[in-house]
């Protein structure tokens, strides 16, 4: 009895009762007890019924290759290349990293459970089993790393198109890597870089999205969050979810590698989170002080201080309360 067959049996969200998932699978209701403790303890939000026996808290939906690229308008589908589903995996991005220099442009990488997601600057990205998207693509560039400033605001960009598309309500940004609805992260995004630094070089863009935080992920997350299942009614299947933040994220790539940063820089500052706030942030020179000014045309954050404007290309970004 392997986890994920256990998972597709109880996937419609209906009770099943231990005896009936034991005679199943032809295992003893031991086992099966065993297998679903190990799944409530990554993540997956599993309720035991009284008399009933095991449910999901809401139907979920496993990633399918298929399913997804199917999803894709003709011309983007072909674009893409191979779009790889694994079960658990250390971290998407990682395994693009790994074989970076073997793939072919705009490949996919999708696991329904990390055991070491990453955000920025190495914090850890919580990945529950099947609730959310955790998605990285490996993108080719034959320009250097110079020439791809501002790639995560611009995707940021795309981000939040996606998520509107699947009916989450109008969304912010906030430089450089995060989505927001209302006060709370929706989605993250990390890009790292590999290649020569006068070009060619690539990208991988690795994409987090909360879809459904069970109570206890919610918990252990320090700063306030947001998923789908809030935000959207019924909750958009993941495959359409994924389908989607590719078609979005094809259309931005290509004009960001047309026309750089610059070409989104208007539809980043319309759901700038941070322009005409007072921020906090801190870089080499320690803290630093003032009102969120928007951004410039390499994706750089403006901070007015006092008469003048200061350009910041790498910090850790607080938002003060008015």
């Amino acid at each position: 009895m392997q986890a994920r067959d256990l998972v597709m049996a109880l996937a419609d969200g209906q009770c099943c009762s231990g005896s009936e998932l034991a005679r199943r699978f032809g295992v003893t209701r031991a086992a099966v007890w065993k297998r679903l403790a190990e799944l409530r303890e990554a993540g997956l939000p599993l309720a035991a019924v009284a008399g009933r026996g095991y449910r999901l808290e809401l139907p979920l939906e496993l990633l399918d290759a298929a399913a997804i690229r199917n999803g894709l308008p003709d011309a983007v589908r072909a674009r893409f290349g191979d779009i790889a589903v694994h079960w658990a995996i250390d971290s998407t991005s990682s395994e693009l990293l790994r074989g970076a220099g073997l793939r072919a442009d705009l490949a996919v990488c999708l696991a329904e459970q990390q055991s070491s997601g990453r955000g920025r600057r190495g914090r850890q990205w919580q990945s529950p089993l099947l609730c959310n998207v955790y998605l990285s693509v490996l993108k080719r560039f034959e320009r250097g790393m110079g020439s791809l400033a501002g790639l995560s605001l611009a995707v940021g960009v795309a981000v939040a198109r996606a998520l509107e598309r699947c009916g989450a309500p109008a969304l912010e940004l906030k430089w450089p890597n995060d989505v927001l609805a209302g006060d709370g992260k929706l989605a993250g995004i990390l890009v790292e870089l590999g290649g020569e630094f006068l070009g060619p070089c690539h990208a991988v863009i690795g994409i987090g999205v909360n879809l459904y935080l069970p109570a206890a992920v919610r918990a252990a997350i320090e700063q306030p969050v947001a998923d789908l299942a809030t935000l959207c009614a019924p909750l958009p299947p993941r495959n359409r979810v994924v389908a989607v933040l590719l078609d979005e994220l094809a259309q931005v790539l290509d004009v960001f590698a047309a026309e750089g940063f610059a070409a989104l820089r208007g539809e980043f500052e319309r759901r700038d989170r941070l322009r005409g706030r007072a921020i906090t942030l801190s870089d080499a020179n320690g803290m630093q002080h003032g009102q969120g000014a928007g951004v410039d045309a390499r994706g750089a954050l403006l901070l007015l201080q006092g008469g003048t404007i200061a350009a910041f290309d790498s910090a850790e970004v607080t938002v003060r309360p008015a």
